[in-house]
């Protein structure tokens, strides 16, 4: 037996999603009786051709959100952020919160992340969540509430370059990324550098990446074999450092925001699709997705088996 809670409104009611979006798990619909489709019309997005979009798609209007070690203020390959905020925990109480912050970056890692997406989606608004120190270091739980807190923002993109290994936050972060998914908040999240299990890139919900040894920068491949679901630009390419300057580097975490900024990209040409829809769109752009020809409809050409 289930039973079914009138939704709350006023003070400490769930706050709804930008863009007329719902956030995660309001107004539940578990089935329409007695209710038909003319009761929940949908304004839907049929989304670009082959997965690219119509026009110039710069990134305007969407909001992109690296979950990383802060971003450099004003590096001259990123530019001023939109907003930037940092995890603490508190040594003594164990409390964890969400701050605005001007301190940066701690290691030069969100710099490069927040540098690509800008590089690939140059219109886009990128906001920053420290959840990283110095030398990388971070904790489980440090990740999770900076996570949850951008997935509660509704941002229309994250970046998530990091990963744990810790089964304890398995669960949890599962939760949290279908959350992200029904509210429209696509996670783009790099696969471990190493073969090892580790979260959230496992979990089908957010669009999993990994890096390429091709040469185009603008190139990015569907794997046929998941569960990383796709492979951008990472290895050995141009990215923004601390000190306004530049490094060469390799790694998952530099194909992710590439990946992400196509997604910027999409988005800011096709505002209303949704995260399958956005997939559907990155899988049908790949280069190395061929597309098959439609079959004919001519006379003669379809055969009716119903009868035999």
């Amino acid at each position: 037996m289930t039973t079914t809670e009138p939704e709350r409104t006023g003070p400490g009611a769930p706050r709804p999603a930008p863009g007329g979006r719902r956030a995660p798990g309001q107004g539940l619909t578990w089935s329409l009786r007695g209710r038909g489709p003319e009761d929940v019309p949908v304004l839907a997005d049929p989304g670009p051709p082959l997965g690219r979009p119509a026009g110039p798609a710069t990134g305007r209007g969407v909001r992109v959100c690296v979950v990383d070690s802060g971003v450099e203020r004003d590096h001259p390959l990123i530019g001023p952020l939109a907003g930037s905020w940092v995890v603490v925990k508190d040594a003594e109480s164990g409390e964890i919160t969400v701050e605005p912050t001007t301190t940066g970056d701690t290691c030069g890692h969100g710099t490069a992340c927040a540098g690509i997406v800008r590089r690939t989606a140059p219109e886009c608004e990128i906001h920053s969540v420290r959840v990283l120190g110095e030398r990388f270091s971070g904790t489980g739980d440090v990740l999770m509430a900076g996570l949850r807190w951008a997935v509660e923002q509704g941002f229309d993109v994250i970046n998530l370059s990091l990963s744990t290994t810790r089964t304890r936050f398995a669960q949890e972060l599962h939760s949290l990324a279908d959350s992200a998914y029904f509210a429209r908040t696509v996670i783009v999240a790099s696969a471990h550098n190493t073969p090892v299990e580790s979260f959230p890139w496992r979990f089908a919900s957010v669009i999993s990446v990994g890096s390429h040894q091709e040469d185009d920068p603008e190139l990015h491949l569907y794997n046929p074999d998941p569960p990383v679901e796709f492979f951008g630009p990472g290895q050995n390419v141009t990215v923004p450092w601390l000190g306004g300057r530049t490094i060469r580097t390799t790694g998952n975490s530099f194909a992710t925001p590439y990946v992400a900024g196509l997604c910027a990209r999409v988005l800011s040409a096709h505002p209303r699709m949704t995260a399958f829809q956005l997939k559907n769109a990155l899988y049908l752009s790949a280069a190395n997705v061929r597309h098959a020809p439609r079959p004919s409809t001519a006379a003669g050409d379809i055969r009716d088996d119903s009868e035999n």
